[in-house]
């Protein structure tokens, strides 16, 4: 078979910037050249303690010696170790363990629908979303979203979705009826333009589950893992949910996700109603269990909020300096937005020119997603580098 030269070996799926990394350390990355990038995109809020930090790559080496993968088919000493530390530290009583956020996302759907199944009502199967949602980009994920320019090409889509007008409570209690299983949300909307949900509106949504015996669903996979500040974003609202799915963070760089979930809402899965080969190998869950070490030091989670503080006041300064040109900072912790005067995605190109390497996000937003090792000096310097890119657009 003659191959056609004229398609790219790569599926042309992504917009790929034309820069190789060669090495990173900490906060920072440097490509072929020997440039140096200041790093705010984290991989999209995956490596949560920056690049090559020294206890991940140390976890990963002592593992790699010993065994990378078993299979499910057998008892797995990281796994447990790390599904009963994520149990010791959250609402959960279960852990499933997979390899990415829609995988885990995926998780999170099948278990609520095979609550109701299991209880013997297979009609209750239809789960509430809200617009500018982001839970993943398999047929299942992106019909929960439901926006377009996820689902333009892909149909039929898969039902059982009623997706509602973002924080419009009128509307989720409009949308539940007798078909209704749960409700599933992004404490924290990343994808969707940095918009945190109010602590009200998440404790809303408990009561609401409570009161009509749904299945109350958090998306952590990017806000989840101490980017807020908290281990879980939902922990500053006090709102607890059933099943919670994690991922990005929760690896700092290697593949894996999670499904956590308190025992009631799981008492449907058996044997045999769903799997992972590769989740919760030995590989992934070593290094999961080195990140849950540095997060759950004593003070690591009071300074990323500290931290968070300090990266907000400096942009809310930015923009009392440049209003015209800066209209709104948004996000919680060290999950931050920026509502830049021109196309996000030519900010963000501006800041790579000059070595700042940030996130576009819908809502003409830009992310800043530093890892949370990052300290006040290189805030500073990100916060500088983001001014001079303003002061451009002013001259």
């Amino acid at each position: 078979m003659t191959r056609n030269a004229s398609f790219p070996t790569l599926l042309p799926v992504y917009r790929r910037i034309d820069i190789v990394f060669e090495r990173g350390r900490g906060p920072w990355l440097w490509d072929e050249q020997g440039r140096r990038y200041l790093d705010f995109a984290s991989g999209i809020a995956v490596t949560a303690l920056g690049h090559a930090h020294p206890h991940l790559v140390a976890a990963l080496t002592e593992q790699a010696r010993k065994v990378w993968h078993v299979s499910n088919l057998f008892r797995i000493e990281q796994l447990e170790k790390l599904a009963d530390r994520l149990i010791a530290n959250s609402f959960a009583e279960t852990v499933f363990l997979c390899n990415s956020g829609a995988e885990a996302i995926e998780a999170c759907i099948k278990m609520a629908r095979r609550f109701h199944w299991h209880r013997g009502q297979p009609e209750r199967n239809r789960i509430i979303t809200f617009e500018g949602a982001f839970h993943g980009r398999t047929l299942a994920t992106i019909s929960a979203a439901g926006s377009p320019r996820l689902t333009e090409g892909f149909a039929p889509l898969l039902d059982g979705f009623d997706i509602v007008p973002f924080a419009d409570h009128a509307a989720v209690r409009e949308a539940i009826g007798e078909h209704t299983a749960a409700i599933m949300i992004e404490p924290v909307q990343g994808e969707g333009g940095l918009r945190p949900i109010p602590p009200d509106c998440l404790r809303g949504l408990r009561d609401l589950c409570d009161a009509h015996d749904l299945l109350l669903i958090f998306d952590e996979v990017q806000c989840g893992m101490g980017r807020t500040g908290h281990l879980f974003a939902c922990e500053a609202a006090g709102v607890a949910p059933d099943i919670m799915g994690l991922a990005k963070g929760l690896g700092g760089g290697f593949p894996i996700g999670a499904c956590l979930a308190t025992a009631r809402a799981a008492s449907g899965m058996t044997p045999g109603s769903h799997g992972s080969t590769f989740g919760g190998n030995p590989l992934a869950c070593a290094v999961a269990n080195a990140v849950l070490d540095v997060l759950l030091e004593e003070g690591f989670l009071e300074n990323v909020r500290a931290l968070g503080r300090y990266l907000r006041e400096r942009l809310e300064a930015l923009r009392a300096r440049h209003p015209d040109r800066l209209s709104d900072i948004r996000g919680l912790g060290l999950m931050l937005g920026l509502k830049p005067a021109m196309e996000n995605t030519d900010f963000a190109a501006r800041l790579r020119e000059r070595g700042l390497l940030t996130v576009p996000a819908a809502d003409n937003v830009v992310r800043l997603l530093p890892p949370l090792v990052i300290g006040r000096e290189e805030i500073d310097l990100a916060c500088a580098t983001i001014e001079a890119v303003l002061a451009e657009e002013d001259e």
